[in-house]
Order: C-alpha cells, then structure tokens, then sequence
C-alpha cells in the first residue's frame, strides 16, 4: 500500500468511527415534516423520489397537488398505476400567472387543504406529498398557523413533504428537515422549452 492509500485508509477509519457513533446516538424514530423550496429545479422531483422509495418500502402514499393540473404530468401518470398504494389529487388549475383569479385560487387551495386532511388522518397512510403547498402559502390563499397545526396533529408515524418556492419562515421553522434547491442554470433561460421527462 503506498502512502496516499494509506493516508486514505487512517482518514475513512477515523471518519467512520465518527459516523457510526453518530448513527449510535440517532434513536428516535417518528414521521418528519420535510421541506423542499428554493428557486432551483428538483423539489417536487425530490418528493416524487420519497414517493417510490415509501413504495419499495410497502408504505401506502397520498398526494395533493395545490397548483399543478391544467396539464397532466410523467409524475401523475407514472403513480395513477398503483392506485391501491397512491392516492393522487391533482386539485390546482396551473400557475398562478396563468390563472389570474385569486378568489378561485383561493377556493382551490382550500379544496386541497380539505383533501390533505383526510390523507393526514388517515394511519394507514406512511408519506403525505404537498406538492406546491409553499406557493398557496405564499400567496395567502392558505393560512399557515392552521395549516401547521393540522400538519401537526397527523398520526405520529407519518411523513409529510411540503414543496415549492418561498417556504414561509414559519413552515421552515416547525420542519425537521428542510432543503433548499438553488438555480446555478437553467436551460429554459437559453430558449429551451419545457419538456417531457425533464420538466414534467
């Protein structure tokens, strides 16, 4: 062994002595509140991951989508397949900017958060995806003090996921685990469209 593969060795000795000490003292065990926001691409690709993942696992999923739905998406398609283990709502209209009626946005928002709460009482449910919740957050169509304290109120072993841009301090706060996805470049700001299997 030369002497930088045995440098190597004496670091990853020492660096696994520190994560398995580590993973020694990690014991609880609960559902967790999750967080994906930012302007970079991937939050609700991330919470989709989460969703296969919980699948390969056994764990039944829900997900409400607060904002995506004027045009069906590879995500949706893909889960339809397994409606025994995912129930899928696709309750927005699209984008905001295209919608252009808040007090319908509003009405919208509220028929998801009604569709979020029966997937959040629901035990038998392991991972609740609340795709784009952050953006009717942003935009007042949802008020975010009730909406934490039905997050909070779930069954004790269920995971939630809460995407999308502009994540309130408040949201952020009460999460165990947030990320925040950053825009380094896109391809859509060089004129390449959106596209199927990238975008949507």
């Amino acid at each position: 062994m030369d002497a930088r593969d045995a440098r190597h060795k004496v670091r990853m000795q020492r660096k696994k002595a520190v994560v398995d000490a580590k993973i020694a003292e990690a014991q609880d065990e609960y559902g967790l509140l999750l967080v994906h926001t930012g302007n970079g691409k991937g939050k609700s690709s991330s919470a989709f991951g989460m969703v296969a993942r919980a699948l390969g696992h056994g764990m039944k999923v829900g997900v409400v989508q607060f904002i995506k739905g004027a045009a069906s998406t590879g995500e949706e398609a893909f889960f339809r397949r397994f409606p025994e283990e995912v129930r899928f709502h696709v309750m927005g209209e699209g984008f905001t900017w295209e919608t252009q009626d808040r007090q319908r946005d509003i009405a919208k928002a509220r028929a998801a958060w009604g569709v979020a709460l029966e997937l959040m009482s629901d035990e038998s449910i392991g991972l609740v995806v609340l795709d784009e919740l952050n953006i009717a957050l942003k935009h007042g169509y949802l008020e975010l003090e009730p909406v934490l304290a039905d997050i909070e109120a779930r069954p004790l072993p269920q995971h939630v996921v809460v995407t999308g841009r502009g994540a309130p301090p408040g949201l952020i706060e009460a999460a165990d685990t947030v990320t925040e996805m950053g825009l380094v470049k896109h391809a859509f700001k060089a004129g390449v469209k959106a596209q199927k299997g990238v975008e949507f």
